[in-house]
């Protein structure tokens, strides 16, 4: 699996958006979520990537300064009620453990996690106790990852040994009682 193959799988994960409207108000772009009906000004969104509804679909562009979208090479104003998605961002933590993942672990835990209705942009909390131990030949403990879906709580531990044997070990537990364990050794 390659760094382009990561980027898909994480990509197409379900509620990896936040959808709202966009109104002008004094003097200012406010963006209004749909869910939650918080509003938060548009300007904390500058030059990430979102996606505009226009033209009865979705189009991906970068926001920018003075209420403008950069959208297929081309510059267009944001209009007043205009319906957008801002791609979530991961916790850091969770985003740099996924990074420090061999491919089999990576693969293993989201599609578990995906099959269990949870979303890597689920995550309430994550503690990467593998960020620790960088400079370590050996490697070994217990990340520790908390997922949300408003329906359901899910606690992942991550067990992992890195050093003769490449040992990742999930245990998925859910607030319903369910649990699952995965594991996988390499040589």
């Amino acid at each position: 699996m390659n760094r382009q193959q990561r980027t898909k799988l994480l990509e197409y994960q379900t509620r990896a958006f936040t959808e709202g409207t966009i109104e002008y108000i004094n003097d200012q772009w406010v963006f209004f979520d749909k869910d939650t009906e918080e509003a938060s000004l548009l300007d904390e969104f500058l030059h990430q990537e979102i996606e505009l509804y226009r033209f009865k679909r979705w189009k991906k562009g970068l926001l920018l300064e003075e209420g403008k979208i950069s959208l297929e090479n081309e510059v267009f104003p944001l209009k007043d009620q205009d319906t957008m998605r801002i791609r979530k961002l991961l916790i850091f933590s969770l985003e740099k453990l996924l990074d420090e993942m061999n491919d089999d672990a990576f693969f293993q835990f989201i599609t578990t996690l995906n099959s269990l209705q949870f979303s890597v942009h689920d995550c309430i909390y994550c503690y990467n106790q593998l960020s620790y131990l960088e400079n370590s030949d050996r490697k070994s403990g217990v990340n520790i990852i908390v997922f949300d879906n408003q329906e359901h709580i899910c606690n992942v531990q991550h067990h992992f040994s890195y050093f003769e044997k490449t040992n990742d070990r999930f245990e998925f537990t859910l607030n319903s009682g369910k649990r699952m364990v995965i594991e996988k050794i390499s040589l």
